[in-house]
């Protein structure tokens, strides 16, 4: 698994470092908030250790725009132990904050636990989809299929929001941003590639005319 390190101090990112690679972990570093989300999006990463005070870009900041990306585990540093500080980084999504100074071992202790609940909870399964959230990963009745980085997210968002009719501009700002200069066309070529791969649950996808799409799903008693 990939464990991405993010502060300014390197005998900091060095030390977690060790810790997290004799456990087997992959560690990749970053010095910064902007560095750190140029790693993210370079790497499949299945949890974030960050900083909170960096220069550049705060851990905060950086915090919100790693999950515009992609949802992921978080847990904060921080020379601070104000319940202010620790609100704002529940409010934005984290899993834990750790106080400065802090024990590696412990550090390791509360890494695997994190990823060992997510683990459970990152399993989305639907009539015969599977999805491995932690691995990236789409299963056709056990049968490992090969989605681009947009149709798994389309994929996941249309899964975790069964039975509920989703507006093409829904879909949009929800899978590509607020910020996206593409129209509904880029909502329908994926639509129907998506379709493509799933063979013989194709017809899960519902289309609603005038509006958008919905997985229609429901489940046998």
């Amino acid at each position: 698994m990939n464990i991405l390190v993010v502060d300014d101090e390197k005998l900091i990112r060095e030390v977690i470092n060790e810790y997290l690679t004799l456990e087997g972990f992959k560690v990749i570093e970053a010095e910064n908030g902007i560095k750190a989300i140029e790693e993210f999006k370079k790497n499949n990463i299945n949890l974030v250790i960050m900083d909170i005070m960096m220069p550049n870009m705060d851990g905060y900041t950086a915090c919100k725009e790693i999950k515009k990306i992609r949802e992921v585990p978080f847990i904060m540093l921080s020379a601070r132990s104000e319940e202010y500080d620790k609100l704002i980084g529940f409010d934005l999504g984290i899993d834990d904050y750790v106080t400065k100074p802090f024990s590696p071992k412990e550090l390791v202790a509360r890494v695997k636990a994190i990823l060992k609940r997510d683990n459970k909870e990152m399993i989305i399964t639907l009539a015969g989809i599977k999805i491995d959230d932690l691995a990236h990963e789409v299963f056709i009745d056990d049968k490992l299929i090969l989605l681009t980085p947009k149709e798994y997210d389309l994929l996941k968002y249309l899964i975790q929001n069964k039975n509920i009719a989703l507006s093409r501009e829904k879909l949009l700002s929800s899978i590509w941003g607020y910020d996206f200069y593409g129209d509904d066309r880029t909502i329908d070529t994926h639509i129907k590639t998506l379709r493509h791969h799933l063979g013989k649950y194709r017809n899960l996808i519902k289309t609603i005319r005038g509006m958008g799409y919905k997985i229609e799903y429901k489940e046998e008693n």
